[in-house]
Parts: C-alpha cells; sequence; structure tokens
C-alpha cells in the first residue's frame, strides 16, 4: 500500500520556505506521494454546498489564500526526485482543454513521469462563474471531451479532435509525457464518478466522509467497492484492473473520539492504533494508497505529524 499526505496549497504554511520544508521532510520519511489541492478564486459569498461536510460549510472558508495547483505542482517537481504528486483533484472543467493538456505533459517530462492526474468534476458553482470556466451545469461533459482530448494530445502522432467545445487537427503537440499513460483517479462517490472511473481511469479516488453517499466505516467501504466492480461489469471492463485510493480529509492528530455507526468504529477517528486498524481492514478490502491530512498550527507540528505518522501508523501496517 502507498501512503500521501497533503501540500499546504492554502492557510498559513504556502510560503516557499514552509512548503519546501514541508515537501522535503515527507519525501525524506519515505511517503510515495504528496496531494495538491485546487481552487483558483473563492467567492466571498457562496450558496453552493461543500459535499464533505454535514453543514455544507466550506471548511477554507471564502477569505482563504490558495496556491495554484499545476504551478504548485511544477515547484514541487523541481524540489523533489522521487516523490510522486497527486492532483487532488483538478477540477478539470476550470482551464482550457488544449492548455491543460500541455502543462500536464510539461510537469510528467520535467519530473521523469511523476505526475498522477486526479480529477473532479467540481462542486462551487459561483467559483466556475467568477473564472469563467465552462458551464457549470454541463460540467460532467466539459470533464469527458477535456480529457478525451488529453489523451488525443498525449498519444497521438498526428492529433486530431473534434468535440462540443474542442476542435483541432494538423497540429504538432510534443513532447509527449513520458508515462503512457498518465495514471488517472477520478475523484467522487456518485454513480456518474463510478462511470468515469470505468470508462477511462486507473483508479477510483473517492472520499468516505460524504454525508449522502458515506464510506466512513469498513463495511461501507466494501459496500462502495462492491458498486464499482458492478459498474465495472456492466460496462465489460475487468474489476481488477481498476485500483482504489482513499482521501482522508482528516489525521489522527486532530483529536476525534472513536463512534461506533451501525455497530462498527468510524474510520480515521481516535488516534494512531485506530488509524493503523483501519488501513489494514482497507488493505485487505484491495485499497491500494491513502493520503491523510497531517496538517497542523505550525511548520513544527506538522513536521511532527508526519513523522508520528510514519512512525506510528505506516511503520505498522508495512
Amino acid at each position: 500500500m502507498q501512503f500521501g499526505f497533503n501540500a499546504p496549497t492554502s492557510g498559513p504554511m504556502i510560503d516557499p520556505d514552509s512548503l519546501v520544508q514541508i515537501i522535503a521532510e515527507g519525501e525524506a520519511l519515505g511517503f510515495d506521494y504528496v496531494t495538491v489541492s485546487d481552487h483558483i478564486m473563492v467567492p466571498r459569498n457562496l450558496g453552493s454546498k461543500y459535499p464533505y461536510t454535514d453543514t455544507g460549510e466550506f471548511p477554507a472558508g471564502p477569505t482563504a489564500p490558495w496556491l495554484e495547483q499545476l504551478a504548485t505542482t511544477a515547484f514541487i517537481a523541481g524540489i523533489t526526485q522521487k516523490l510522486r504528486f497527486v492532483m487532488s483533484v483538478m477540477v478539470v472543467p476550470y482551464r482550457p482543454a488544449v492548455l491543460t493538456a500541455k502543462i500536464l505533459a510539461t510537469i510528467d517530462h520535467l519530473s521523469k513521469g511523476r505526475l498522477t492526474l486526479g480529477i473532479g468534476v467540481g462542486w462551487c458553482r459561483e467559483e466556475f462563474d467568477a473564472i469563467n470556466a465552462a458551464p457549470f451545469d454541463d460540467r460532467g461533459h466539459v470533464t469527458d471531451e477535456w480529457m478525451a482530448v488529453c489523451k488525443e494530445l498525449w498519444t497521438a502522432g498526428e492529433p486530431r479532435f473534434e468535440g462540443k467545445y474542442v476542435n483541432f487537427a494538423d497540429v504538432v503537440f510534443a513532447p509527449k509525457p513520458p508515462q503512457q499513460p498518465i495514471p488517472i483517479w477520478v475523484g467522487g462517490e456518485s454513480g456518474p464518478a463510478l462511470r468515469r472511473t470505468v470508462r477511462y481511469a486507473d483508479c477510483w479516488y473517492p472520499v468516505g466522509t460524504n454525508p449522502h453517499l458515506p464510506m466512513n466505516t469498513v463495511e461501507r467501504f466494501r459496500t462502495g467497492m462492491a458498486r464499482l466492480r458492478e459498474v465495472a461489469e456492466k460496462a465489460g471492463r475487468d474489476p481488477s484492473s481498476i485500483a482504489v485510493a482513499l482521501r482522508v480529509l482528516a489525521g489522527p492528530s486532530e483529536v476525534r473520539p472513536r463512534r461506533s455507526i451501525d455497530g462498527a468504529g468510524e474510520m480515521f477517528t481516535g488516534g494512531a492504533a485506530h488509524y493503523a486498524d483501519d488501513i489494514r481492514a482497507l488493505k485487505d478490502l484491495g485499497v491500494a494508497a491513502v493520503d491523510v491530512r497531517l496538517f497542523g498550527s505550525t511548520i513544527s507540528a506538522t513536521i511532527d505529524n508526519m513523522r508520528r505518522f510514519r512512525d506510528d501508523v505506516i511503520a505498522k501496517v508495512r
């Protein structure tokens, strides 16, 4: 199983020195990957509901500063040697398709093939409007078309495309990314997210704490994986060809008492020993990767969290 941690892209630790220190520590500690989040410009007044809190409140708030995801990933690529980086997740409709394909191919080229592309359709209508992104109500189709554009540009010797929003032919697109293909992880827990995963992704990348589609116990997660298998089989794809990774929006440094749900413990609550037990259970289910939030209130607290997670959780399950 692989383990990831979050890069600070918002909040008090986004200055260059702090970011370098956290990333360097994660690579030295042996984490497999770092995740990089995506927001560009969050409006002050949000009517859209964040999908991963019971109240729908956006935890970062509308006034937090945000680093741009792709630029941050390129920066991380330049200060690391082995660490992979996972877009977690890139909101596909936020950026023009061809430019996105070029930036991602460039990152993969300059990092010698260390990019993993986590993708999502987005949830914040107000942000779509503020940045003049592709139509929010058509974001599912836009995401599929953008990804088809990327695959065409990344693989075809003479790329051409005719779509609803994107059209090109008689163009040169080089260099191609060294990874053929760049791994694609699809975020989301809904039926469309599962179908998108089956259609063209390498990995399903849900969050367990969506209150509308909760997978926050081992048994609920098992049920979610069964849903994925069913969708894959109906589409004629071998379910074993799709990996599963889990994004955890908390860490053991956050004191959240272990509670019982339907007679089972809620995953990723309690302390480090509970986390280790949860990860062992997920590993038995076939989950290939887990990433957790290890931020503290300061740089030293964050690095201490990372070290303790390595010693008290990762070392116990590897």
